[in-house]
């Protein structure tokens, strides 16, 4: 029997949804093993730093890839949101698993946003979290935090901090969808390109990887994925400003959302486009509506004095956020 070695961070949350992955391979190709292999990556071993500080999106993958390009491993697990814009030629993003709860959500042992004590301490690493928050309510306090999950909740609990902000996804696959306080609507805070999704990750030329990875995935989440990924190399990559989209389904269309932030001045935009099914397909390259409403868009931000991912220097106007924001 034929084992198939899925490769996977060690947190809680990674392993949970390593072993979804693991039951839809033994569903699908029952004489397949599917094997759980751990491994550690940068973003694991500094629980302190603000990601851009030292990475960005790659240090949650950059250890899985090098397992996979090295073949001791055949499918890497991710969450979407995690993976870089560009990665080595030799990989491929071969499929995606249905989409979770995508939303953005506070915990605050249940008080609602708009209860929350002047001047609340809010705890999250999301610059684009922040900045859409305080379009909300201007007076909270918004702090840097990382770690798992766990840890992150206990400090409300504990009253170190008054709310945290967690997407859905994350706290439903992990059975704590009891500690949502309140859900924001999309309109309120849009979530992270990718939020909520499982990305299966291969070698283009593992051809038994990509024929399970397609199986076992789910076609509007397929087409969510590429278009979302899609509008971030449009508008020029990722995790150089604060951004967000999201491609929600309706009945024979689909409603996109995108947000982009400037991490200096503090200007922000939110649109929304309605696409019919014909106009959007898993090949998002090919999408033209798309791509002229991605121009209507960075004409608008230009209006309003937003920096493009494309013009931003670096990680460097996001790397130096949280020192403006204290």
């Amino acid at each position: 029997m034929k084992t198939i070695r899925i490769g996977t961070r060690g947190s809680a949350l990674a392993l949970a949804q390593a072993h979804l992955t693991q039951g839809l391979i033994q569903k699908f190709f029952p004489d397949l093993t599917a094997e759980i292999c751990v491994i550690k990556t940068s973003g694991d071993k500094d629980h302190v730093r603000s990601l851009v500080s030292f990475g960005g999106q790659g240090v949650f993958v950059k250890e899985i890839e090098e397992a996979l390009l090295e073949k001791k491993i055949d499918i890497a697990v991710h969450s979407l949101k995690d993976v870089p814009d560009s990665m080595d030629e030799r990989l491929e993003l071969s499929g995606f698993l249905k989409r979770e709860n995508p939303h953005d959500v506070l915990v605050s042992g249940g008080k609602k946003f708009a209860d929350l004590k002047p001047g609340a301490t809010i705890g999250t690493g999301s610059p684009r979290r922040v900045l859409q928050l305080k379009a909300i309510r201007s007076d909270v306090r918004c702090v840097n935090l990382r770690g798992n999950l766990p840890s992150r909740i206990e400090k409300v609990k504990t009253g170190e901090f008054d709310g945290i902000l967690l997407g859905a996804a994350g706290l439903n696959r992990l059975g704590l969808p009891s500690e949502i306080s309140e859900v924001f609507s999309v309109e309120q805070v849009t979530p992270a390109i990718g939020q909520g999704i499982i990305a299966l990750q291969s070698l283009k030329e593992n051809a038994l990887a990509k024929e399970i990875a397609q199986a076992i995935s789910h076609r509007e989440t397929v087409i969510a994925a590429r278009v979302e990924r899609h509008w971030m190399n449009l508008l020029g990559g990722g995790c150089r400003v604060p951004m967000g989209a999201i491609l929600s389904p309706e009945e024979n269309a689909f409603l996109f959302t995108a947000f982009l932030a400037d991490p200096q001045n503090g200007n922000s935009l939110r649109m929304t486009k309605r696409f019919n099914a014909a106009e959007l397909s898993e090949d998002a390259h090919t999408c033209e509506a798309l791509d002229a409403f991605a121009r209507t868009f960075a004409e608008a931000c230009h209006l309003q004095h937003i920096m493009l991912p494309s013009e931003a220097p670096g990680t460097d106007a996001i790397a130096s956020f949280w020192n403006v924001e204290h």
